[in-house]
Formats: structure tokens, C-alpha cells, sequence
């Protein structure tokens, strides 16, 4: 809640009973640290990105057959991806309402409405009869379903990667921007070992029948468990005091596009080569050996697995990296990389299981080493009063720009051209990063 200088309350700024009770129920006022944000956005984000990648593998393995039957496998999947984009087009559409809803019930509301929003939706799939029972309404109802996704997703935002990074201790801000991004490899795990256990156990018949809906089942639990965890630590009177010291605050996004419309574009573009990569890397490739390769889905999971741990670990060395060096030359050296690795990506995937395995081993790598900085691309570009929409929506822009159509393109063009293609999509996204970070100076400085 924001005061004027006299510690007034603005007229245009009321308060909020029901957030008020809920502080009150929290008798934990205790300072904040910031390994407590970070174990809060790191529970946030795993719980959001399990939801995002039980969609995304089924995309590939499940809803072809499901819901386009009357496509061959190739049209069926790129339909599929078609609706996997609905949720990134939605995405800054729910952080716009999200903040109306923030700045009139308060904070606490608007991450309940959210997180329910994004559990019901994702568990709703689960109950989602087939083309062959629905017909064309089927197709409709995962459309919506998935819509519905995107915008719980923008409302999701709580504004702890930006508290995190602004009360990390100065040298170390680089080590706590990461620890959110450690969400990513954890969600991806648990959903890819959800996936490899039911393949590996069931037979095909039972895994098309019932076996697939049971992640989207657990996606909702793990929603209830992340929302009272996250609420715990946002209703406290400290969380709160924070916020307000650091102008933490839904401000308009009008107003905001307006001020600050070049940062919303450079920090969206800064971290563009780890955002096309990130579904290069997951998504793509799981499609491309279910269509194009002998090799079995099962033991293909099990690799990208193992190049999660890599992406972990990758995550993790960003952040000693970028607090020696800087976020900015981080990002740059990374965004070179993956554009060297992009000349490799038709060479690794048509080299057998062994090329394959190198893609999957060395991409999960490059990615945890520029995703585990994205979050500080975005949080550093804007002033204190635009700083909670800002780096919302420049995350939105992101993954709009950078992976919502990546695994759609990816395989379009590999099937309609060659692999090549997709090492030039790739390319485009790492020319991109480049481009903005040589004009975003905010990241010289460590803030």
C-alpha cells in the first residue's frame, strides 16, 4: 500500500480490508531475508512451469492424436502448437487485468484468482473427452482451457524476483536474480518423469486412454500447495513494507507504455536468445524424434532429463558468473554462444543417438547459463515506480516474442526445409539479444 510523504494514505490508492485481515492472520513480522523470497519465487516458479511443461509434453505425445485424428501426425502436432501459443498471447493480457484486480482487492486476491485459475484449468484438461466424442468442441474447449492458462500465467506475477533482486546484498545480485530461475529445471523434471513413468509402465492403449491425464491431476495439487506457500510469506506486514519502500506497485500500463516503452522493448529483446533456445531444447526436439526417429520417447525423456541437471547447474554458475563480470557481459558471451551452437543444431540432430544426446546435453547447458540472468535483464531496465508492471510484462513480451511460436516454427520448417532452419531461427534470436544489449547500458550497472 503506497503513503505520501506524510504517511497519508492516496485517494486513488484505497486500502484493502481483506488484504489487511489476512496480514493480520500472519503474526510472523519478523524482517524478511532474502533467502526467504528466493525459496518463495523459487516454489512460485516450479509450480507454474510444471503446469507449463505437462502441457507442453502432451502437446507432442497426446493431443495430435486426441483432438486432430483426422490430420496425419505432422498436422496434427503443428495444430497443437498452434493452441500451445494461445497461452503466450494471453499472458500479457492477464498481467493487464491482473494489475486492475491487484489495485482494487489487493495483492492477495489477485495471486488466489490466479493460481486457482491456473489449477483449474490445467486439471480441467484431464476431464477434456476426445475429438471422437466432442468433435470440433473439443478442439475449442483445450483452446479456452489453454487460454485460460495464459492469463492466469500473467496474473501470476507477485513482484519477488524484483524484491529479490533489489534487497540482495549489492555484490551478490547476480547469485539471488538466479535463484528463481531454478523453477524451470525443477518443473521440467518433475513433469518429464511424470511422462517417462506412465510411457514406461503403461501400455499405449491405457496411456491414450487415462495414463496422460493423470499429470494434469497433480498440476492442480501442487498449485494448492505453492499458493498458501507464496501467501504465507506476501501477507506478512513486512512483505508489505518492502514493497511500498521499493515503489513495488501496479502503476498503468497505459502510463507505463508511454515512459517506458524502449525499456519494455530492449528488456523483451535482451534475453531473446535464451528464451528462443528454451524451447529448442525442450519441446522441439521431443516433437522432431516422436515424428522423425526410431529412437524411443521414453528413453528421450530420460536424456533430457539428465540435461536438466546440466541446465540446474548452468543456472547456478550464471549467478557467480554475472556477479564477477556483470548481467550484461553475461547475457552477450551467452548470446554468442548459442549463436555459434546454432550452426551445429541440423549436424547434432541428424547424428544419431549420439548427436542427439550432445544437442540435448549441450543446449540444456548454454540455456541455465543465459536463463539463470534473464530475470535480472528484466528487473534492471526500469525506474522504481514502473518496476512490478514493468518486469512483468517485459517477461510477457519474452516469452511471446521469443518461445510462444518457437517449437510451431521449429518444426514447420524443419519438415518443410531441413533442420538448417531451425539453426537460423536460433541464430535470429541470439542476433536479436545482441543488438538490444548493446544499447541496454542499465545492465552495466549491478543493480
Amino acid at each position: 500500500m503506497n503513503t505520501t510523504h506524510d504517511g497519508s494514505i492516496p485517494a486513488d490508492f484505497p486500502q484493502h480490508d481483506n488484504a489487511d485481515d489476512a496480514r493480520r492472520l500472519n503474526t510472523d513480522n519478523a524482517p524478511i531475508s532474502p533467502g526467504e523470497i528466493a525459496v518463495g519465487v523459487v516454489i512460485g516458479r516450479a509450480s507454474e512451469y510444471f503446469d507449463f511443461f505437462v502441457y507442453a509434453i502432451a502437446s507432442v505425445l497426446v493431443f495430435p492424436s486426441l483432438f486432430f485424428p483426422f490430420e496425419g501426425r505432422l498436422e496434427g502436432t503443428l495444430y497443437a502448437f498452434v493452441i500451445f501459443s494461445f497461452a503466450f498471447i494471453a499472458r500479457p493480457i492477464g498481467t493487464v487485468l491482473s494489475m486492475a484486480i491487484q489495485r482494487r482487492f489487493g495483492r492477495e486476491a489477485k495471486l488466489t484468482i490466479a493460481l486457482f485459475l491456473l489449477g483449474s484449468t490445467t486439471a480441467g484438461i484431464a476431464f477434456l473427452p476426445p475429438y471422437s466424442d466432442l468433435g470440433a468442441n473439443a478442439i475449442i474447449i483445450l483452446s479456452l482451457l489453454r487460454i485460460g492458462q495464459g492469463l492466469a500465467l500473467g496474473g501470476s506475477w507477485d513482484g519477488l524476483p524484483s524484491l529479490l533482486a533489489l534487497n540482495a546484498p549489492q555484490d551478490k545480485r547476480g547469485w539471488y536474480a538466479m535463484l528463481g530461475q531454478l523453477g524451470a529445471p525443477v518443473g521440467f523434471f518433475i513433469a518429464a518423469g511424470l511422462f517417462w513413468f506412465l510411457i514406461s509402465t503403461l501400455d499405449n492403449l491405457d496411456f491414450m486412454d487415462w495414463g496422460w491425464r493423470y499429470p494434469f491431476y497433480v498440476a492442480f495439487a501442487i498449485n494448492v500447495v505453492a499458493l498458501f506457500a507464496r501467501l504465507r510469506l506476501i501477507s506478512t506486514n513486512e512483505y508489505s513494507r518492502l514493497l511500498e519502500e521499493r515503489e513495488l506497485q501496479p502503476t498503468s500500463v497505459v502510463e507505463m507504455a508511454s515512459s517506458q516503452g524502449r525499456n519494455l522493448i530492449i528488456g523483451a529483446l535482451a534475453a531473446l536468445a535464451s528464451y528462443a533456445l528454451f524451447h529448442l531444447v525442450t519441446v522441439f526436439p521431443l516433437s522432431w524424434i516422436n515424428l522423425y526417429s526410431p529412437r524411443s520417447v521414453a528413453g528421450f525423456l530420460l536424456t533430457e532429463m539428465g540435461g536438466v541437471f546440466l541446465m540446474a547447474g548452468g543456472v547456478v554458475a550464471s549467478g557467480i558468473i554475472a556477479d564477477r563480470i556483470g548481467r550484461r557481459r553475461t547475457l552477450g558471451t551467452l548470446a554468442t554462444l548459442i549463436a555459434l551452437f546454432s550452426a551445429f543444431v541440423p549436424m547434432l540432430l541428424n547424428g544419431g543417438d549420439a548427436g542427439q544426446d550432445a544437442f540435448i546435453l549441450i543446449g540444456f547447458t548454454l540455456l541455465g547459463l543465459s536463463y539463470g540472468q534473464a530475470a535480472g535483464a528484466v528487473t534492471a531496465n526500469f525506474p522504481a515506480k514502473y518496476r512490478y508492471t514493468g518486469a512483468a510484462l517485459t517477461s510477457d513480451l519474452a516469452w511471446l516474442v521469443g518461445a510462444g511460436f518457437a517449437p510451431l516454427v521449429a518444426l514447420g520448417v524443419s519438415a518443410k526445409f531441413g533442420l538448417a532452419y531451425v539453426g537460423l531461427y536460433l541464430l535470429s534470436g541470439a542476433v536479436c539479444s545482441l543488438a538490444a544489449l548493446s544499447l541496454n547500458r542499465a545492465l552495466d550497472i549491478k543493480n
